[in-house]
Protein backbone atom coordinates (compact mmCIF):
# COMPACT_ATOMS: atom_id res chain seq x y z
CA UNK A 1 0.00 0.00 0.00
CA UNK A 2 1.87 3.10 -1.22
CA UNK A 3 0.67 6.52 0.42
CA UNK A 4 2.07 10.06 -0.92
CA UNK A 5 2.20 12.51 1.41
CA UNK A 6 2.25 15.87 0.45
CA UNK A 7 3.28 19.02 1.80
CA UNK A 8 3.30 22.74 0.49
CA UNK A 9 5.39 24.37 2.88
CA UNK A 10 7.29 24.35 6.09
CA UNK A 11 4.76 23.99 8.94
CA UNK A 12 2.85 20.97 6.55
CA UNK A 13 6.12 18.94 7.80
CA UNK A 14 5.53 19.44 11.11
CA UNK A 15 1.97 17.75 11.13
CA UNK A 16 2.81 15.50 8.57
CA UNK A 17 5.96 14.10 10.83
CA UNK A 18 3.92 11.80 13.22
CA UNK A 19 2.07 10.07 10.63
CA UNK A 20 5.33 9.08 8.86
CA UNK A 21 6.70 8.04 12.28
CA UNK A 22 3.91 6.20 12.47
CA UNK A 23 4.03 4.50 9.09
CA UNK A 24 7.54 3.20 9.87
CA UNK A 25 6.21 1.70 13.33
CA UNK A 26 4.28 -0.32 11.43
CA UNK A 27 6.97 -0.67 8.59
CA UNK A 28 8.67 -2.28 11.62
CA UNK A 29 6.31 -4.47 12.39
CA UNK A 30 5.76 -5.75 8.79
CA UNK A 31 2.53 -4.43 7.51
CA UNK A 32 2.34 -4.17 4.05
CA UNK A 33 2.88 -0.10 3.86
CA UNK A 34 5.20 2.58 1.89
CA UNK A 35 5.10 6.42 1.80
CA UNK A 36 6.49 9.26 -0.60
CA UNK A 37 7.14 12.59 1.31
CA UNK A 38 6.65 15.10 -1.53
CA UNK A 39 6.91 18.85 -1.16
CA UNK A 40 5.88 21.38 -3.92
CA UNK A 41 9.24 23.92 -3.71
CA UNK A 42 12.47 23.06 -4.52
CA UNK A 43 15.32 21.34 -2.76
CA UNK A 44 17.31 24.71 -1.97
CA UNK A 45 14.37 26.01 -0.69
CA UNK A 46 15.99 28.47 2.43
CA UNK A 47 12.57 27.85 4.88
CA UNK A 48 13.74 24.35 4.93
CA UNK A 49 16.52 23.96 7.71
CA UNK A 50 18.20 20.67 8.30
CA UNK A 51 17.44 21.01 11.46
CA UNK A 52 13.68 21.07 10.82
CA UNK A 53 13.43 17.02 9.64
CA UNK A 54 16.08 15.96 12.42
CA UNK A 55 14.16 17.67 15.35
CA UNK A 56 10.74 16.36 13.89
CA UNK A 57 12.58 12.69 13.53
CA UNK A 58 11.99 12.15 9.97
CA UNK A 59 13.89 12.23 6.63
CA UNK A 60 13.79 15.22 3.89
CA UNK A 61 11.02 14.74 1.01
CA UNK A 62 12.41 12.06 -1.62
CA UNK A 63 10.48 14.16 -4.10
CA UNK A 64 11.08 17.92 -5.15
CA UNK A 65 7.76 19.63 -7.49
CA UNK A 66 10.32 22.52 -7.77
CA UNK A 67 7.74 25.20 -7.64
CA UNK A 68 8.83 28.47 -7.72
CA UNK A 69 6.80 31.56 -7.93
CA UNK A 70 4.55 34.12 -5.46
CA UNK A 71 1.46 34.82 -7.78
CA UNK A 72 -0.57 32.02 -6.51
CA UNK A 73 -2.67 31.28 -9.88
CA UNK A 74 0.67 30.34 -11.26
CA UNK A 75 1.89 28.10 -8.28
CA UNK A 76 -1.50 26.14 -8.49
CA UNK A 77 -1.65 25.46 -11.70
CA UNK A 78 2.35 24.64 -11.82
CA UNK A 79 1.56 22.22 -8.63
CA UNK A 80 -1.26 21.05 -10.50
CA UNK A 81 0.52 20.05 -13.66
CA UNK A 82 3.76 18.66 -11.64
CA UNK A 83 2.16 16.63 -9.00
CA UNK A 84 -0.34 15.18 -12.07
CA UNK A 85 2.57 14.12 -13.90
CA UNK A 86 3.96 12.58 -10.75
CA UNK A 87 0.59 10.52 -10.01
CA UNK A 88 0.97 9.04 -13.38
CA UNK A 89 3.93 8.03 -13.12
CA UNK A 90 3.92 6.64 -9.60
CA UNK A 91 1.27 3.71 -8.44
CA UNK A 92 -0.29 5.98 -5.75
CA UNK A 93 -3.43 4.47 -3.20
CA UNK A 94 -3.81 7.19 -1.07
CA UNK A 95 -2.64 10.53 -0.68
CA UNK A 96 -2.69 12.74 2.47
CA UNK A 97 -2.80 16.63 2.09
CA UNK A 98 -2.43 19.10 5.28
CA UNK A 99 -3.97 22.71 5.73
CA UNK A 100 -5.34 25.57 3.54
CA UNK A 101 -2.71 26.17 1.54
CA UNK A 102 -3.24 27.01 -2.43
CA UNK A 103 -0.60 24.33 -3.32
CA UNK A 104 -2.78 21.94 -1.08
CA UNK A 105 -5.78 22.55 -2.71
CA UNK A 106 -3.87 21.77 -6.25
CA UNK A 107 -2.84 18.94 -5.37
CA UNK A 108 -6.43 18.03 -4.04
CA UNK A 109 -7.75 18.68 -7.19
CA UNK A 110 -5.26 16.61 -8.97
CA UNK A 111 -5.79 13.45 -6.63
CA UNK A 112 -9.86 13.42 -7.31
CA UNK A 113 -8.97 13.59 -10.86
CA UNK A 114 -6.54 10.29 -10.80
CA UNK A 115 -9.22 8.52 -8.89
CA UNK A 116 -7.25 8.21 -6.12
CA UNK A 117 -8.19 8.11 -2.05
CA UNK A 118 -8.05 11.90 -0.59
CA UNK A 119 -7.60 12.73 2.92
CA UNK A 120 -6.84 15.70 4.50
CA UNK A 121 -5.51 16.50 7.92
CA UNK A 122 -7.27 19.07 9.74
CA UNK A 123 -10.58 19.26 8.08
CA UNK A 124 -13.08 21.31 8.91
CA UNK A 125 -11.34 24.94 9.71
CA UNK A 126 -13.15 27.92 8.63
CA UNK A 127 -12.88 31.42 9.21
CA UNK A 128 -16.24 32.05 7.88
CA UNK A 129 -14.46 35.13 6.13
CA UNK A 130 -14.96 34.15 1.87
CA UNK A 131 -13.06 36.74 1.54
CA UNK A 132 -9.66 35.23 2.43
CA UNK A 133 -8.04 32.61 -0.07
CA UNK A 134 -7.06 30.48 2.43
CA UNK A 135 -11.15 29.98 2.70
CA UNK A 136 -11.42 29.34 -0.31
CA UNK A 137 -8.77 26.36 -0.10
CA UNK A 138 -10.86 24.84 2.80
CA UNK A 139 -13.33 24.54 1.22
CA UNK A 140 -12.66 23.15 -2.58
CA UNK A 141 -10.22 20.50 -0.18
CA UNK A 142 -12.82 19.46 1.92
CA UNK A 143 -15.33 19.30 -0.63
CA UNK A 144 -13.09 17.11 -2.40
CA UNK A 145 -12.02 14.58 0.11
CA UNK A 146 -13.13 11.31 0.98
CA UNK A 147 -11.39 10.68 4.43
CA UNK A 148 -12.18 14.60 6.53
CA UNK A 149 -9.82 14.50 9.85
CA UNK A 150 -10.87 17.02 12.07
CA UNK A 151 -9.12 18.06 15.44
CA UNK A 152 -12.21 18.27 17.50
CA UNK A 153 -16.03 18.19 17.53
CA UNK A 154 -16.68 21.33 16.51
CA UNK A 155 -14.47 20.94 13.11
CA UNK A 156 -16.78 17.70 12.61
CA UNK A 157 -19.90 20.07 13.29
CA UNK A 158 -18.91 22.38 10.41
CA UNK A 159 -17.68 19.73 8.04
CA UNK A 160 -21.60 17.72 8.53
CA UNK A 161 -22.57 21.04 8.29
CA UNK A 162 -21.73 21.68 4.93
CA UNK A 163 -22.77 18.33 3.60
CA UNK A 164 -19.80 15.91 4.35
CA UNK A 165 -20.91 12.82 4.78
CA UNK A 166 -21.00 11.40 8.91
CA UNK A 167 -18.95 7.95 7.35
CA UNK A 168 -16.37 10.15 6.03
CA UNK A 169 -15.55 12.43 8.90
CA UNK A 170 -12.99 11.33 12.22
CA UNK A 171 -12.65 13.20 14.94
CA UNK A 172 -8.89 11.94 15.56
CA UNK A 173 -7.93 14.57 17.54
CA UNK A 174 -4.90 17.68 16.99
CA UNK A 175 -2.10 15.61 15.25
CA UNK A 176 0.29 18.47 16.86
CA UNK A 177 0.30 16.77 20.23
CA UNK A 178 2.04 13.43 18.84
CA UNK A 179 5.14 16.05 18.11
CA UNK A 180 4.76 17.03 21.86
CA UNK A 181 4.28 14.01 23.17
CA UNK A 182 7.05 12.02 21.15
CA UNK A 183 9.68 14.95 21.32
CA UNK A 184 9.66 15.56 25.18
CA UNK A 185 12.46 14.49 25.50
CA UNK A 186 14.55 16.29 23.16
CA UNK A 187 12.45 19.44 23.72
CA UNK A 188 13.49 19.92 27.19
CA UNK A 189 17.39 19.06 26.32
CA UNK A 190 16.95 22.20 23.62
CA UNK A 191 16.57 24.33 26.96
CA UNK A 192 20.47 23.96 26.81
CA UNK A 193 20.26 25.58 23.99
CA UNK A 194 17.50 28.24 24.94
CA UNK A 195 19.20 29.54 27.88
CA UNK A 196 22.74 29.90 26.10
CA UNK A 197 21.27 31.40 22.85
CA UNK A 198 18.69 33.05 24.29
CA UNK A 199 18.77 34.10 28.36
CA UNK A 200 21.78 34.15 28.63
CA UNK A 201 22.17 36.99 25.72
CA UNK A 202 19.36 38.76 26.98
CA UNK A 203 21.27 38.89 30.06
CA UNK A 204 18.56 37.41 31.74
CA UNK A 205 19.29 35.10 34.10
CA UNK A 206 20.17 34.82 37.64
CA UNK A 207 21.74 32.86 40.32
CA UNK A 208 19.48 31.23 43.11
CA UNK A 209 21.38 29.74 46.52
CA UNK A 210 20.64 25.78 47.01
CA UNK A 211 21.07 23.52 49.79
CA UNK A 212 24.80 24.19 49.52
CA UNK A 213 26.71 27.87 50.51
CA UNK A 214 29.09 26.79 47.60
CA UNK A 215 26.96 25.72 44.85
CA UNK A 216 24.25 27.94 43.07
CA UNK A 217 22.14 26.65 39.87
CA UNK A 218 20.18 29.08 36.96
CA UNK A 219 17.14 30.18 37.90
CA UNK A 220 14.44 30.21 35.14
CA UNK A 221 13.15 34.00 34.07
CA UNK A 222 9.63 34.71 34.12
CA UNK A 223 9.05 35.96 30.14
CA UNK A 224 6.17 36.38 27.58
CA UNK A 225 7.45 34.94 23.95
CA UNK A 226 5.25 37.26 21.79
CA UNK A 227 5.12 35.94 18.09
CA UNK A 228 3.26 38.05 14.87
CA UNK A 229 2.85 36.96 11.31
CA UNK A 230 -0.13 38.30 9.64
CA UNK A 231 0.47 41.04 6.96
CA UNK A 232 -3.02 42.56 7.72
CA UNK A 233 -1.75 42.89 11.58
CA UNK A 234 1.44 44.27 10.63
CA UNK A 235 0.24 46.70 7.92
CA UNK A 236 -2.18 48.48 9.92
CA UNK A 237 1.01 50.82 11.98
CA UNK A 238 -0.80 53.21 13.67
CA UNK A 239 -3.19 49.93 15.32
CA UNK A 240 -0.14 47.77 15.96
CA UNK A 241 1.87 50.56 17.77
CA UNK A 242 -1.34 51.16 20.19
CA UNK A 243 -1.58 47.25 20.57
CA UNK A 244 2.40 47.33 21.51
CA UNK A 245 2.41 50.19 23.51
CA UNK A 246 -1.44 48.57 25.65
CA UNK A 247 0.83 45.38 26.07
CA UNK A 248 4.31 46.66 26.91
CA UNK A 249 3.06 48.84 29.66
CA UNK A 250 0.57 45.78 30.91
CA UNK A 251 3.64 43.46 31.07
CA UNK A 252 5.96 45.96 33.23
CA UNK A 253 9.17 44.11 34.15
CA UNK A 254 8.29 40.81 32.88
CA UNK A 255 10.30 40.60 29.49
CA UNK A 256 8.98 40.13 25.80
CA UNK A 257 10.94 37.61 24.16
CA UNK A 258 10.07 37.80 19.74
CA UNK A 259 11.88 35.21 18.16
CA UNK A 260 10.64 37.37 14.45
CA UNK A 261 10.90 37.07 10.69
CA UNK A 262 12.02 40.05 8.35
CA UNK A 263 9.17 41.91 8.15
CA UNK A 264 7.72 42.09 11.25
CA UNK A 265 11.59 42.60 12.70
CA UNK A 266 11.35 46.17 9.89
CA UNK A 267 7.85 47.13 11.32
CA UNK A 268 8.42 46.86 14.76
CA UNK A 269 11.81 48.29 14.54
CA UNK A 270 10.98 51.36 12.71
CA UNK A 271 7.96 51.82 15.13
CA UNK A 272 10.71 52.36 17.91
CA UNK A 273 12.79 54.49 15.50
CA UNK A 274 10.14 56.83 14.34
CA UNK A 275 6.65 56.44 16.48
CA UNK A 276 9.03 56.23 20.10
CA UNK A 277 8.33 53.02 20.87
CA UNK A 278 9.66 51.91 23.97
CA UNK A 279 11.31 48.60 23.04
CA UNK A 280 13.93 48.14 26.10
CA UNK A 281 12.13 45.32 27.44
CA UNK A 282 10.85 43.78 24.23
CA UNK A 283 13.74 41.75 23.04
CA UNK A 284 13.74 40.65 19.38
CA UNK A 285 15.56 37.76 18.27
CA UNK A 286 16.20 34.99 15.10
CA UNK A 287 13.53 32.76 14.61
CA UNK A 288 14.45 29.48 16.83
CA UNK A 289 14.38 25.71 15.76
CA UNK A 290 11.38 23.27 16.09
CA UNK A 291 12.79 22.18 19.45
CA UNK A 292 14.18 25.43 21.17
CA UNK A 293 11.09 27.19 20.27
CA UNK A 294 8.85 24.27 21.63
CA UNK A 295 10.87 24.75 25.07
CA UNK A 296 10.59 28.46 24.96
CA UNK A 297 6.89 28.64 24.61
CA UNK A 298 6.80 25.56 27.09
CA UNK A 299 8.17 27.65 29.97
CA UNK A 300 7.18 30.65 29.26
CA UNK A 301 4.63 32.54 31.97
CA UNK A 302 2.09 33.35 28.96
CA UNK A 303 2.20 33.40 25.36
CA UNK A 304 0.81 36.34 22.66
CA UNK A 305 0.41 35.28 19.14
CA UNK A 306 -1.17 35.31 16.06
CA UNK A 307 -0.68 31.69 15.25
CA UNK A 308 -3.15 28.97 15.14
CA UNK A 309 -0.45 26.63 15.51
CA UNK A 310 1.02 28.19 18.43
CA UNK A 311 -2.12 28.46 20.51
CA UNK A 312 -3.10 24.75 20.11
CA UNK A 313 0.40 23.80 21.15
CA UNK A 314 -0.05 26.72 24.09
CA UNK A 315 -3.29 24.74 25.34
CA UNK A 316 -1.93 20.86 25.43
CA UNK A 317 1.15 22.42 27.73
CA UNK A 318 -1.66 24.32 29.47
CA UNK A 319 0.18 27.86 29.34
CA UNK A 320 -1.80 31.02 29.33
CA UNK A 321 -2.37 32.05 25.67
CA UNK A 322 -3.62 35.28 23.92
CA UNK A 323 -4.39 34.98 20.15
CA UNK A 324 -4.17 38.58 18.07
CA UNK A 325 -7.32 37.63 16.12
CA UNK A 326 -11.42 37.46 16.70
CA UNK A 327 -11.54 33.86 15.67
CA UNK A 328 -10.00 30.11 15.93
CA UNK A 329 -9.92 27.41 13.24
CA UNK A 330 -9.99 25.25 16.67
CA UNK A 331 -12.48 26.70 19.60
CA UNK A 332 -11.82 24.05 21.65
CA UNK A 333 -8.51 26.43 23.19
CA UNK A 334 -11.10 28.74 23.53
CA UNK A 335 -13.26 26.84 25.46
CA UNK A 336 -11.43 24.48 26.60
CA UNK A 337 -8.21 25.31 26.59
CA UNK A 338 -5.86 28.07 27.95
CA UNK A 339 -6.59 30.27 25.07
CA UNK A 340 -8.27 34.06 25.09
CA UNK A 341 -8.97 35.99 21.56
CA UNK A 342 -8.55 39.49 22.13
CA UNK A 343 -8.49 40.52 18.15
CA UNK A 344 -6.74 42.80 17.52
CA UNK A 345 -8.57 45.71 20.17
CA UNK A 346 -5.76 47.58 22.08
CA UNK A 347 -7.36 47.74 24.95
CA UNK A 348 -8.71 44.17 25.37
CA UNK A 349 -4.26 43.31 24.50
CA UNK A 350 -3.72 45.44 27.56
CA UNK A 351 -6.64 43.80 29.60
CA UNK A 352 -5.84 40.44 28.87
CA UNK A 353 -1.73 40.76 29.47
CA UNK A 354 -2.03 42.30 32.84
CA UNK A 355 -4.40 39.38 33.80
CA UNK A 356 -1.79 37.21 32.45
CA UNK A 357 1.21 38.81 34.35
CA UNK A 358 -0.55 39.23 37.36
CA UNK A 359 -2.03 35.04 37.20
CA UNK A 360 -5.27 36.07 36.92
CA UNK A 361 -5.55 33.37 34.50
CA UNK A 362 -8.28 31.11 33.44
CA UNK A 363 -8.33 27.24 34.39
CA UNK A 364 -8.10 25.34 30.95
CA UNK A 365 -7.84 21.53 30.18
CA UNK A 366 -6.74 19.60 27.21
CA UNK A 367 -9.86 18.87 24.79
CA UNK A 368 -10.72 15.21 23.86
CA UNK A 369 -8.36 13.47 21.95
CA UNK A 370 -5.62 15.74 22.22
CA UNK A 371 -3.46 12.59 23.47
CA UNK A 372 -0.58 12.56 21.31
CA UNK A 373 -1.78 9.18 19.33
CA UNK A 374 -3.54 10.85 16.25
CA UNK A 375 -1.39 9.86 13.92
CA UNK A 376 -2.57 5.92 14.57
CA UNK A 377 -6.26 6.72 14.22
CA UNK A 378 -5.51 8.59 10.88
CA UNK A 379 -2.86 5.55 9.45
CA UNK A 380 -5.34 3.30 10.77
CA UNK A 381 -8.17 4.61 9.16
CA UNK A 382 -6.57 5.04 5.43
CA UNK A 383 -5.44 1.87 5.79
CA UNK A 384 -9.04 0.30 6.32
CA UNK A 385 -10.34 2.50 3.73
CA UNK A 386 -8.22 0.93 0.93
CA UNK A 387 -7.88 -2.49 1.71
CA UNK A 388 -11.99 -2.24 2.12
CA UNK A 389 -11.94 -0.18 -1.57
CA UNK A 390 -9.74 -3.51 -3.24
CA UNK A 391 -12.29 -5.97 -2.00
CA UNK A 392 -15.01 -4.14 -4.05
Amino acid sequence: MEIAIFCGARPNFIKVAPVIRQIKNLQARGEDLTFTLIYAGADDDPTLESTIFSDLDIDRPSVFLGVKCQNLNELTGQVMSKFETYLQAHHTDAVIVVDDLASTMAAAIVTKKQGILLAHIAAGTRSFDIKMPKEINRLVIDGLSDLLFTAGISNNSIANREGAELSKVYCVGNILTDNLRHCNDTIEAAGAVVYTDVFDKLGLLNEKSTTSSTNSQLQTPKYIVFTINRKALLANRENLLAMLQGMLKASGDVPVIAPLRDLAVETITSLGLHNGLDLHNFHIIKPLGYLPFAYLTKHALGIITDSGNVAEEATFNQVPCITLNSYTEHIETVKQGTNVLVGEDPEKLAEATTDMVSGKWKTGTIPDRWDGRVAERIVQTIADTVRRSRQQ
